[in-house]
């Protein structure tokens, strides 16, 4: 026998002794069972009392048991979690009434049973259900030439709503595939009114190229009625950013800090080690106020260390106006620098996936921090509704009106600029009319920027850009605004995205569906609340032996009534089939680690271009693409 014909040999162990120990009952005339024979010499060691639960016979798993087993495991607890927690409620793992590997068995064989049809299949008829239960849901399928699922897109109501409020900045990431398929999680993610972030769709994607892309964005758009953001933040990938130019042309494409640096790291050789260069380099990033002085900085960092003939560093420099901060002022972004906030996302979404995670498993693992997210929101939304930041001291005027405006969050980002303001230095540089132009000078007097205030229109206008980039007044124009004794933020520059009234007409509306709907979940709260009075009752009554024999009577008794209840209502119902029972999988990863991806933009293509494409024409079908609402 071969090495790996040993290794996949399944090892069993001998359990039968040929042991004669026995007993032999019969049944006499009055109906009863009597002994007629008993052998009580056993040949073995007799089990210990302390191992009998590891008994097979004393393995079960009744349906009360099950039920809570399969509650556990649908709200993405492992088994080995969810049998843990049964065995602490039990008092130890021999009160259990079966054995670990029982308990892993059982979940397995459940959620077969769950994909019997496919498990391509079943995600397309969980997401069909859900279409149907809410009106403005949206999703799309694309199957290839053998009809396997290539790639899905899909998005709830309130991801629109959250897209129509928030849309303005989007972070759009591919880095994560943790699953059997390795198909990759493509989430968009934004950034809502208390700097938290917001799910406006997700895909799983089959590859990386060009044309996917192209088809993911206009899928997105549609579903969103063709609203294009103002900044979006991806990686360096060559095919991402040849889509967003095709499909989202008026579209500002900015890079990732964050995998910017990363991919850096691995280019500095020698350099790796010099504090004095990554100095200089971090500071071309993201620390240089305007462009005369990245120009500068980066002329003299790269002729210090003879980087002019280096291709990585000259590409690099050909893409600045896609990653310097100080070049990208002038759009809306919210002052997001990396995608990190995406990989964020899939460090929460990939927290209980593995390679062997399938579709419907990671679909319900992808809903779990969507649902944290909106909790998280809620609980902010509440928060603000009910209270105003405390600062230490009285408010009054402008910084008093910024904390009834803006969210606790956001009032926090504008209390530094305002403290800021008031420590800076300030001089008339020119007047005319109602117009006067200020130089600003920072706190530390290293920096200064112009001002123009129009004193009768209330516009203001700072060279620093900082209202365009982020949607809130910079300490430059709050000085001005203080020096002329300005009480209240011009409503020009309030940006509705960042106060506290961002979603109230969405909450409205949600609320109302809510209230409609709610009916059909109403025995949710009934069986948690009876089922915490029972759990409760038992405790009580666990130590008295009268207390148990009045439950058991009870329990055995109203069992019966239930039971003789249901059987004369209960009608069996023939489920109807799914139009997605003919989808088949995806092709099944090989894989070890992640997948290659495609060549982004610093990295050297070793392969000659041209060949042959061998992709053909998809079957796709979804939603129908929303039309916008005129009223």
């Amino acid at each position: 026998m071969t090495r790996s014909e040993c290794s996949s040999t399944k090892k069993t162990f001998v359990t039968r002794t040929n042991c004669k120990a026995m007993m032999r009952t019969r049944r006499n005339k009055e109906g009863l069972f009597e002994v007629v024979w008993h052998e009580t010499e056993h040949n073995h060691p007799l089990t210990r009392t302390e191992w009998s639960h590891l008994h097979r016979s004393e393995s079960k798993i009744p349906d009360e048991k099950a039920i809570a087993i399969e509650d556990m495991t649908s709200s993405g607890m492992r088994a080995t979690e969810s049998f843990r927690y049964l065995a602490h409620n039990a008092g130890g793992e021999e009160n259990v009434g079966h054995i670990i590997r029982d308990h892993i068995n059982f979940v397995n064989k459940w959620k077969s049973k769950n994909i019997e049809g496919g498990d391509a299949a079943t995600l397309i008829d969980m997401i069909q259900d859900q279409d149907e239960e809410e009106s403005d849901f949206f999703y799309k399928v694309r199957m290839d030439d053998e009809g396997k699922l290539a790639h899905i897109f899909w998005r709830d109501s309130m991801m629109k709503e959250d897209y129509v409020i928030y849309g303005d900045v989007m972070v759009f990431d591919t880095t994560y595939r943790t699953n059997k398929y390795e198909l990759i999680c493509a989430p968009f993610v934004g950034v809502n009114n208390h700097w938290k972030n917001t799910m406006f769709g997700c895909a799983f994607i089959s590859d990386e190229k060009t044309e996917t892309f192209e088809w993911l964005f206009n899928v997105f758009k549609k579903s969103m009625q063709g609203k294009s953001h103002i900044t979006i933040f991806t990686d360096q990938d060559l095919a991402i950013a040849s889509a967003i130019e095709k499909v989202f042309p008026e579209t500002r494409h900015m890079l990732c800090l964050w995998h910017l640096h990363q991919n850096a790291i691995t280019r500095f050789g020698k350099l790796k080690s010099d504090s004095e260069f990554k100095s200089m380099f971090n500071k071309c990033l993201s620390r240089c106020g305007n462009e005369e002085e990245f120009e500068n900085c980066w002329t003299s960092m790269i002729t210090k260390y003879e980087l002019e003939n280096n291709g990585w560093f000259n590409k690099l420099y050909g893409l600045k106006q896609k990653w310097c901060t100080a070049l990208s002022k002038g759009f809306f972004s919210a002052r997001i620098r990396s995608s990190q906030r995406s990989e964020s996302t899939n460090h929460a979404i990939g927290f209980n996936a593995s390679l062997t995670t399938n579709l419907t498993e990671f679909y319900g693992i992808y809903k779990n921090p969507v649902k944290r997210w909106r909790r998280t929101e809620q609980q902010d939304e509440f928060n603000c509704s009910r209270a105003l930041p405390d600062i230490g001291f009285e408010m009054a005027g402008i910084l008093r009106h910024a904390s009834e405006v803006y969210t606790l969050t956001l009032f926090k980002e504008f209390q530094k600029e305002f403290m800021k303001g008031i420590s800076a230095s300030s001089k008339i540089v020119g007047d005319h009319d109602t117009t006067t132009i200020y130089k600003i000078t920072s706190p530390q007097g290293e920096s200064s920027n112009e001002v123009i205030f129009d004193s009768s229109l209330k516009l203001i206008t700072c060279d620093c850009l900082g209202f365009e980039e982020f949607g809130m007044l910079c300490y430059h124009s709050l000085r001005v605004l203080l020096i002329n004794y300005v009480q209240k933020i011009p409503d020009a520059y309030i940006k509705n995205r960042w106060t506290k009234t961002a979603k109230s007409e969405v909450w409205d509306k949600f609320g109302r569906v809510l209230s409609i709907t709610s009916q059909a979940g109403k025995s949710i709260p009934w069986r948690h609340n009876i089922t915490r009075k029972f759990y409760n009752l038992v405790l009580r009554s666990e130590d008295n032996e009268d207390a148990i024999k009045i439950i058991e009577e009870s329990l055995q008794r109203d069992s019966l009534a239930i039971d003789s209840l249901c059987c004369t209502e209960s009608v069996r119902m023939l489920s109807s089939g799914k139009s997605s029972s003919n989808i088949l999988e995806p092709a099944r990863s090989r894989t070890k680690g992640r997948g290659k991806r495609a060549k982004g933009h610093f990295k050297v293509s070793k392969k000659k271009r041209g060949g042959t494409s061998t992709s053909v024409q998809a079957n796709e079908f979804g939603s129908k693409t929303p039309k916008p609402h005129l009223f």
